[in-house]
């Protein structure tokens, strides 16, 4: 595997293996202003016409996914794709054929885009899809884009509870929009009473709050969710009933099991060394990219990690980061 522009892909001439059951597509998020992507309406004549659905098309015998989706969107919208990232993979059963969806976010390229085979297409934003119908195997990437790109820890332990909320509403007031409540050292009322006022704070800004470990405490707070620890995910037989499910994950198994769970994200890590583990190295960018290859699940790089890692575990096929002390500048 090789960097590249744009991402990480195979070296040319060696494309990924191709289940040989599984037609391969490309399809790409191609994203604009204020988070909003385009869908296209599939053309009269085709299989499902009229659906509405990410670009993209058939990967070619011994073409690279990445090829592929700038191939099908200078053929299909007449543009050159310039900067993209591999994000998440997912295998989806249609009545007339089994197909694994390779996806990119495409975030920069040139030209006028067009409609070339006369189809529709319109900017949408995550939290209000205004076209119907939409291809099905499209809803969990639908919900995956609500995701933002940066997940931060609170670490009020580290900075005292007065310092770490001050820093929270200016990060909030910055735009942060997703944050997990993990005070290890808090217990019983103090936890909770903390843990409803970052809700409270975060809910007025528009953001969505997860308590580590703990679902009952998660719900008496209002928060929209749980973070599962390794060892949850391991004992739990089914998705705790919250909006939100998020699981930390060390390696490949774990990552399938929070799939089965129906997690909504999972972080993986340590990627560098971090002081929350002493002593422990951190996995490397390389061993990392190789644990996303086909992953389904949106995945948050997490371990010693700053706002400038962002690029690269974008290349790595991370949907983002997450951090604790980086999240929280002084």
């Amino acid at each position: 595997m090789k960097k590249v522009e744009g991402g990480w892909r195979k070296a040319e001439g060696t494309p990924a293996p191709r289940p040989s059951s599984r037609v391969e597509v490309a399809a790409a998020v191609i994203t604009g202003p204020e988070g909003r992507f385009l869908l296209g309406q599939r053309p009269a004549g085709k299989v499902y016409a009229g659906y509405w659905e990410f670009p993209g098309g058939k990967v070619e015998p011994r073409e690279a996914p990445l090829a592929a989706v700038q191939r099908e969107l200078h053929e299909e919208l007449g543009i050159t794709v310039e900067q993209a990232y591999p994000w998440l993979t997912r295998d989806y059963d249609y009545a007339h054929a089994a197909v694994r969806l390779r996806f990119f976010r495409v975030t920069r390229w040139s030209g006028t885009l067009r409609g070339r085979e006369n189809q529709r297409f319109s900017w949408q934003s995550p939290d209000a899809i205004s076209v119907d119908p939409l291809l099905p195997a499209n809803a969990p990437i639908l919900r995956a884009l609500r995701l933002p790109p940066a997940y931060a820890i609170s670490n009020a332990a580290e900075l005292g509870e007065r310092e770490f909320l001050a820093r929270l509403e200016r990060s909030l007031a910055g735009g942060l929009k997703l944050l997990q409540v993990r005070e290890k050292e808090m217990t019983g009322g103090d936890l909770l009473r903390f843990s409803t006022t970052v809700v409270r704070l975060a809910h007025a800004c528009g953001a969505r709050v997860l308590v580590n470990a703990d679902i009952e405490l998660a719900q008496k707070a209002g928060a929209d969710g749980v973070h599962l620890t390794s060892a949850q995910l391991r004992q739990m037989n089914r998705r705790p009933a919250l909006d939100l499910v998020g699981a930390s994950c060390h390696d490949a198994s774990e990552l399938a099991r929070a799939q089965v769970l129906g997690a909504d994200l999972a972080v993986l890590g340590p990627v560098l060394p971090t002081p929350t583990h002493p002593g422990a190295a951190g996995s490397g960018w390389g061993p990392f990219a190789a644990l996303l290859k086909d992953c389904p699940l949106p995945v948050y790089a997490l371990g010693g990690l700053r706002p400038t890692d962002l690029e690269t575990a974008w290349q790595c096929g991370a949907h983002g980061i997450s951090m604790m002390r980086g999240a929280w500048p002084d």
